[in-house]
């Protein structure tokens, strides 16, 4: 396979953590947020002597598909917890994915991971620029990983939809949490978007590569050496994540939580990082170990897919608010279009 060129990310876990079963529901107009705290374990960890050098990895988790889950309409499954009765009567949902503009760390040539870094100015135009590409597509849910580059690309790119609504990321790390950031406002309710982060969507972590300049490295253990971590598909840096691992927790995430929403015909904008979306673009297009290492993807660029019946079909990139688009290739994207300029003109 060629390398195709489309647009770079793990979080954080802490060691030892335990979230107990917990719901929590958010009225978003008509629609109701439901936040479910499923029982989750992960274990992470550096034992260190003396520096990274002498650090041992311990990093696995227990049930990938855990943290929080957010249901806007709650999606009904079927008795047996199969997605096929879903896709049957799911309609037409377009999945947008947009890597994160070029942040501090990407201009400064750094090997970044789960270290929170946020956008350069150029980082910032790049963000605006996608939300320029999308501003016609509609957007229902927006998933971003837990870092901070991702969640400004998400927001910077909603300041260009047409149809301006404000993302509003949802707070569920404590019931204060929860309780200071209540909307009273029905109609404003109805102009929100509810943004849900997840440590699952995060670049992969990098190890004792994390800060490490990419050209001094490479100088260090040698070209083939750093090449093999970054590009393979199963071998990790030293304390770090291969991208085999990234695609375990992202793809399961997805599995979980992203797409019973498009199933229920939801749109859906996730912004992410270069590792957690190949993952998942593995997953859609159904690419073998050795096609995915391949897959570039260009910072601020969005990728837009079509669900429809049950299937995923990529459409490219959107060409921009003046121009017919990608989206136009669906009637109903299409109508959505059309209704805008009505209610804009």
């Amino acid at each position: 396979m060629a390398t195709s060129v489309f647009h770079q990310p793990i979080g954080t876990a802490q060691s030892h953590q335990h979230l107990q079963n917990s719901d929590f529901r958010h009225d978003f107009g008509h629609a109701s947020v439901k936040l479910t705290f499923k029982v989750f374990k992960a274990e992470t960890g550096l034992s260190c002597r003396e520096g990274f050098s002498s650090c041992k990895r311990k990093f696995g988790v227990v049930q990938a598909s855990a943290s929080h889950t957010s249901v806007v309409q709650p999606v009904s499954y079927p008795p047996n917890n199969s997605t096929d009765g879903l896709r049957r009567k799911s309609s037409e949902a377009a999945l947008i994915l947009i890597r994160h503009g070029e942040s501090l760390w990407n201009e400064k040539n750094l090997f970044t991971g789960c270290v929170d870094v946020p956008l350069t100015k150029k980082g910032v135009e790049e963000a605006i620029e996608a939300g320029k590409r999308i501003s016609n597509i509609p957007v229902d849910m927006i998933y971003t990983s837990a870092l901070i580059r991702a969640q400004m690309t998400a927001m910077l790119a909603m300041t260009q939809h047409r149809r301006k609504k404000v993302p509003i990321i949802l707070h569920n790390e404590s019931e204060q949490a929860r309780e200071w950031s209540q909307i009273f406002s029905e109609d404003t309710k109805k102009q929100s978007i509810p943004v849900v982060t997840a440590w699952q969507l995060n670049e992969r972590m990098y190890g004792e590569l994390q800060g490490l300049n990419k050209q001094e490295t490479a100088g260090r253990f040698g070209n083939e050496k750093v090449h093999e971590w970054r590009r393979s598909y199963d071998i990790p840096p030293p304390n770090g994540e291969s991208l085999e691992m990234c695609a375990e927790r992202a793809v399961a995430y997805f599995k979980d939580h992203i797409e019973p929403q498009l199933l229920s015909g939801k749109n859906v904008m996730i912004a992410a990082h270069g590792n957690s979306l190949r993952s998942i673009i593995m997953y859609l297009d159904k690419l073998t170990s050795q096609e995915v290492i391949n897959l570039e993807l260009s910072t601020g660029i969005p990728m837009l897919y079509i669900f429809k019946g049950g299937k995923f079909i990529r459409r490219g990139s959107p060409a921009g608010p003046t121009e017919a688009g990608v989206y136009a290739y669906t009637r109903s994207l299409a109508l959505y279009r059309q209704k805008l300029d009505d209610m804009l003109h």
